[in-house]
């Protein structure tokens, strides 16, 4: 394969998957606007309805139509999931360039206090704090924010020390720029390619892990559909209707699938060497 057609596969699979991707976003948010039945009425006279044309995931145990369920869902699981890559992405980022920007005691307090959070198990530590704030989808995003940004503060750390000895940076402090200049305006956009990529590959990530907080019971709770709490909420119907519990971890999977390898197009897009 030569280097021209190398290129445009990259190209053809960024376009695809990121107007999967987009998609994706756009059924979040307006998807309640475009269901085919209301996901909360119940009909009990066609409870655990196998998948038909009528329904095309079938119906649960109280009849309610899944494939509004699911759709539905996707709000809470997938607008979630990016508030929280976006909360740590932030805050992991900010910490990164303040500690390599001035350096010494600064960074080795925050790095310090980045390898405490990096010490614990992510999941463990986030199931512990999540139990203490006593679940909730917010607690859980909160939960996980507590776990999720030091990486992020060490990908921006090791970026802006690498970019405090370029040369435009001293011709930026000798014409006077201020320090938050030099940093948002110098700094952040050499740096932020690998964060947002790194952001993009993570959000398959955090999916499941508020999936997996909202199965235990620390995170979404009924009546608020989200496809890890709507899997625990039916797991006692594995056996006897199987596309209760498979069709929000059918979402899941898809969801994690296009965000993934949407994230690999991009990184192979913005850093072609390595390929």
């Amino acid at each position: 394969m030569t280097k021209k057609s190398k290129k445009s596969a990259v190209k053809t699979r960024l376009i695809v998957f990121g107007c999967l991707t987009i998609l994706l976003i756009l059924l979040a948010i307006f998807g309640q606007f475009f269901l085919p039945y209301d996901p909360y009425k119940q009909n009990l006279s066609n409870t655990k309805a196998m998948p038909s044309p009528a329904h095309i995931l079938g119906t649960d145990r109280f009849g309610r139509d899944m494939f509004s369920r699911v759709i539905l869902g996707a709000r809470t699981s997938i607008l979630s999931t990016l508030l929280l890559v976006l909360i740590i992405m932030t805050v992991g980022t900010a910490i990164g360039l303040l500690a390599a920007w001035y350096g010494k005691w600064v960074d080795s307090l925050l790095m310090r206090i980045s390898d405490l959070f990096l010490a614990f198990p992510g999941l463990v530590f986030a199931l512990a704090l999540a139990a203490v704030l006593g679940g909730g989808i917010m607690n859980a995003v909160i939960a996980l924010s507590f776990t999720g940004w030091p990486k992020y503060a060490r990908l921006a750390r090791s970026g802006a020390l690498a970019q405090k000895k370029a040369l435009y940076l001293d011709a930026a402090r000798l014409s006077g720029d201020s320090t938050g200049k030099m940093i948002f305006r110098h700094i952040l956009p050499n740096i932020v390619g690998p964060i947002i990529v790194t952001a993009i590959l993570d959000i398959g990530t955090m999916l499941m892990e508020i999936a997996g907080l909202s199965f235990l019971g620390l995170g979404a709770r009924p009546p608020i559909l989200e496809w890890g709490s709507m899997m625990s909420e039916s797991r006692n119907l594995l056996i006897t209707a199987p596309w209760v519990t498979l069709s929000p971890g059918l979402a899941i999977v898809i969801t994690v699938a296009v965000f993934n390898l949407f994230g690999d197009a991009l990184r192979d897009r913005l850093d072609p060497s390595g390929r």
